[in-house]
């Protein structure tokens, strides 16, 4: 049994790694934390939670949070990570983060993207928490950065062809849809029902998301090259689901059958990624609720692409979910524990 602390616990992440923890046979959550909500239940902001989870929401006080857990998740907003994960480490404790402040290797690359970086010299021990491309470092880090939810479907969906060589890797255009709740918790005009309902919009067009630099920075370890790529995100009117539709050229001729083939053998022992056959291609609405991540393939013969579609839940396998999926890993839990559940259809 491990003693666990959610920091940032009043957002959607924070809700979701709650109602995952607690059917956790490992797991005791022991402190959760909010700063506008501090002294209330966290079963007052999320009646779901009632019964089972009935803490009371404590302020930020890094000391005291990390004398009642041994791990400690961090799901704050990007740039505030950086004032407690360091104190978190100091005081002998794992951390799983799950804001964008330790994903990137390059402090001069944050700096761009968000502001200057408060602790760099904590990047190059920050493993990047894509348990299909880095097991077993996790297994012995003290620091993971958890990925971002487009990185995740986007990354899942190329590993196998970088991995043979088969695509051209600065041909890699990406259009991906996401569920209001990747925009947070907090009131903003964008995510109002009325602004949402009924609509469906690109944002952060021409290169300006925030995830860009973190697909290209895992896409060029893969590649084994510099890899620039055309990301587009979209806004769909749904709670919870991200589906990538990814392109990219071949570098030499092949068919669906060779393809369908390949990812089947890459993930073929992945508990949590679910290849699929020929002619068959995923839905937000089979992974809801889960930590799958489904993945078709095929070949356009007649523009000479290959199209790769991926769906996961972005709260799950997108946040939370994985976030745990790393905890049993750095905890030498069984991968899987916890994370069980099918989807939640319809």
């Amino acid at each position: 049994m491990i003693s666990v602390a959610i920091v940032g616990a009043s957002g959607y992440t924070g809700l979701e790694l709650i109602r995952l923890l607690s059917v956790h046979p490992q797991v005791s959550i022991t402190s959760v934390t909010s700063e506008q909500s501090a002294g209330k239940k966290i079963a007052d902001l999320f009646p779901a939670l009632r019964g089972r989870c009935d803490l009371l929401l404590e302020p930020l006080e890094p000391a005291a949070i990390a004398s009642k857990a041994e791990l400690i998740f961090t799901a704050l907003p990007h740039q505030a990570s950086m004032a407690v994960v360091p104190i978190f480490l100091s005081s002998d404790k794992k951390v799983i983060d799950l804001s964008a402040d330790y994903r990137l290797h390059d402090p001069a690359v944050y700096g761009v993207w968000y502001e200057p970086h408060k602790n760099p010299q904590l990047l190059s021990e920050a493993v990047y928490g894509l348990p299909e491309l880095r097991r077993e470092e996790i297994r012995k880090a003290r620091l993971v950065a958890n990925p971002g939810c487009y990185p995740t479907s986007i990354i899942l969906g190329l590993k196998p062809l970088l991995d043979a060589g088969l695509i051209d890797p600065n041909s890699i255009i990406a259009d991906s849809g996401s569920g209001v709740s990747g925009a947070g918790r907090s009131a903003k005009v964008d995510s109002l029902y009325c602004e949402v309902n009924e609509g469906f919009k690109a944002y952060g067009v021409g290169g300006a998301h925030r995830h860009t630099p973190e697909i290209e920075q895992e896409l060029s370890e893969l590649a084994g090259q510099a890899v620039t790529i055309t990301f587009t995100p979209h806004l769909v009117p749904m709670d919870r689901g991200i589906l990538s539709t990814i392109y990219a050229s071949p570098t030499r001729a092949v068919t669906t059958e060779e393809l369908v083939a390949l990812y089947a053998a890459a993930y073929g022992s992945e508990p949590f990624v679910r290849a699929l056959p020929k002619g068959q291609f995923p839905s937000t609405a089979f992974v809801r609720g889960s930590n799958f991540c489904d993945i078709g393939v095929s070949v356009d013969n007649r523009t000479n692409r290959v199209i790769v579609v991926s769906a996961i839940d972005n709260l799950v396998k997108g946040a939370s979910g994985q976030a745990i999926q790393n905890m049993n890993l750095l905890c030498g839990f069984p991968e899987t524990q916890g994370l069980e559940g099918l989807a939640i259809y319809p």
